[in-house]
């Protein structure tokens, strides 16, 4: 199927798992529906399986965004839980289609849970609760994570698969790989038909000479990376420079947040360590996954020069869980790890000019075709090991892989049989059923960096106000309205950026007489609109106060939930 095929079926408002082979330009097609929803004026939520994925697609995890977290099961306590917390309950609601990159590492049990919660919050027993859905992902890729002892289960096996009935759309382009020779070995480890020659070929891989760039090693597991990072910094002449990861918090919470964070708890640099950043900050010109150099040193920090030419002084950041807007536990460390070397499961998603690759461990289903189709030709490709099962694919994904082919021509065929007016006339009335208009002209879809920075945007101005700047100093400085800084003030509140620290940063020094007042209004009128508690107080206070006033009534659970 083509890219446009896609988009004029995902216009429609159906159900859809965008699929194909890695190069396909599956992302290109969903940040084009993504522009064009948006351009509607319609409600996207943009999540991925994976922290990295929801990186690379401008959005958050599903997980996070469902409110399902770390759980494996969903009890009737668990849900009651995640329904009663306002911002799941209003991202639900507000919710018109749901995007799930990466589909083939989410579990097919917590994708039952995800349908399960917006059943409930939206009072619909439709799948996911009647709004559209898009998975968007290929099942050859690296399969689900489970916990030792339990069975894993793709997402198209699901009960919430099965009822969300997606079309299925099959791009059938490519472009990433133009060596012939290359995408024939790739389809055939899709096929499940590798033979001696397909084997003979990545052998004769072993001897590939790099003019003017250096490869990345991908290795399946972490004692390998870290054994050719230790390697290659002890091999630098220049000074060590050790950082050292703190935390705060429980034991526990901490245990967790450093078992997830990309940089080590000991960071080891030298003067030319290769290194990747492991975090976002856009402000400062980097992304997690962006690679660099370390070129000198700067009141004990390092600055690292990117692939880009761009310096960049790095500071550390800090990692948090917070519940209900509260800070439970926080790690700080600088944003970065070495990076001659990364794990396959970290690579999913790139694109590598030229990467040398270790397959001799490579026993898991996926994992010698996710570390092959990383790489643009087999000129760039230098195999380092190689495991007589590195190359096998799951059987189950192989037959249902000819099924969703089989599916996606009958889904063309249909499509093709119909007059472009009448597939126009499908555009329009999913557009305005949910209260949007066609867009007209062109559309040119924002970055993900870009639509990330949205987000960015808010924790810059929290920044701002810890280091002390007051409102009025923090929209100068950012060149932005003092109610837009108010906005930003509210969004993170409702995100649980904020806490009760960071919101007693804004009470002026005669809040304690002016709070009672507020709150007794907004326990008259409810924190949902301004004007009401604006007016019930005689016009005494002015709508900064009032919104400060609904931050804190809303921190303390004052809100009732309204389903």
């Amino acid at each position: 199927m083509t890219q446009d095929r896609a988009l004029d079926i995902l216009k429609t408002g159906a159900n859809v798992f965008l699929t194909g082979e890695p190069g396909a330009g599956k992302t290109y097609v969903i940040n084009q529906y993504v522009a064009w929803l948006e351009a509607a004026g319609l409600n996207v939520a943009v999540t991925a399986s994976t922290g990295i994925a929801a990186t690379h697609i401008g959005g958050m995890t599903i997980h996070s965004w469902s409110g399902v977290g770390i759980k494996d099961t969903l009890s009737p306590q668990d849900l009651d839980v995640i329904v009663s917390r306002e911002k799941i309950v209003k991202r639900a609601k507000r919710a018109q289609v749901l995007i799930i990159d990466e589909i083939s590492m989410l579990d097919g049990k917590v994708l039952n849970m995800v349908d399960k919660i917006l059943k409930t919050i939206r009072q619909s027993e439709e799948a996911f609760g009647g709004i559209q859905v898009v998975c968007i992902g290929d099942f050859f890729q690296l399969p689900p994570v489970t916990r030792q002892g339990d069975v894993m289960q793709y997402a198209f096996m699901s009960e919430a698969w099965l009822a969300l009935k997606p079309l299925i759309c099959y791009l059938s382009e490519q472009h990433r790989q133009e060596d012939e020779l290359f995408l024939s070995l790739l389809g055939s480890i899709r096929t499940g038909e590798i033979e001696e020659d397909h084997y003979t070929l990545l052998q004769e891989q072993v001897d590939i000479g790099y003019e003017d760039i250096e490869p990345t090693r991908l290795y399946t597991h972490n004692a390998d990376v870290d054994a050719v990072n230790s390697q290659k910094l002890s091999e630098l002449p220049s000074p060590a420079h050790k950082y050292q990861m703190e935390g705060k918090g429980g034991k526990h919470l901490i245990e967790g947040l450093v078992k997830n964070c990309l940089s080590p708890e000991m960071l080891v640099l030298k003067e030319d360590a290769m290194v990747m950043f492991t975090k976002n900050n856009f402000e400062a010109g980097y992304v997690n996954g962006t690679l660099g150099r370390v070129v000198r040193f700067k009141d004990g920090y390092p600055v690292v020069e990117t692939t880009e030419g761009k310096e960049i002084d790095v500071t550390t950041t800090t990692w948090e869980v917070a519940e209900d807007g509260k800070i439970l536990a926080s790690i700080e460390q600088l944003p970065i790890r070495l990076a001659w070397a990364i794990t396959v499961h970290k690579s999913q998603g790139m694109s590598l000019d030229a990467a040398e690759i270790d397959l001799s461990k490579a026993f898991v289903y996926g994992q010698g075709y996710v570390a092959l189709s990383r790489v643009r030709s087999l000129e760039g490709l230098k195999v380092l090991g190689m495991h007589p099962n590195a190359l096998q694919v799951d059987p189950l994904v192989i037959r249902a892989d000819q099924r969703f082919r089989e599916l996606t021509e009958e889904a063309d065929d249909a499509f093709s049989a119909m007059e472009d007016d009448e597939v126009e006339e499908m555009h329009e009335r999913f557009v305005v059923a949910h209260g949007g208009k066609v867009p007209t002209g062109e559309i040119v879809p924002a970055s993900n960096i870009e639509r990330l920075k949205k987000t960015s945007t808010y924790e810059e101005t929290k920044r701002l106000l810890l280091e002390g700047r007051s409102t009025e100093q923090i929209a100068k400085e950012r060149g932005i309205a003092p109610s837009t800084v108010w906005t930003h003030f509210e969004k993170l509140a409702e995100d649980g950026a904020f806490d009760a620290a960071d919101i007693k940063k804004l009470e002026p020094t005669d809040w304690s007489d002016i709070k009672p007042e507020l709150f007794r209004a907004l326990d008259k009128y409810g924190a949902e609109k301004l004007k009401p508690i604006y007016d019930e107080c005689d016009e005494k206070y002015d709508y900064d106060l009032v919104r400060l006033a609904r931050m804190q009534y809303r921190l303390e659970g004052k809100e009732e939930v309204v389903f």
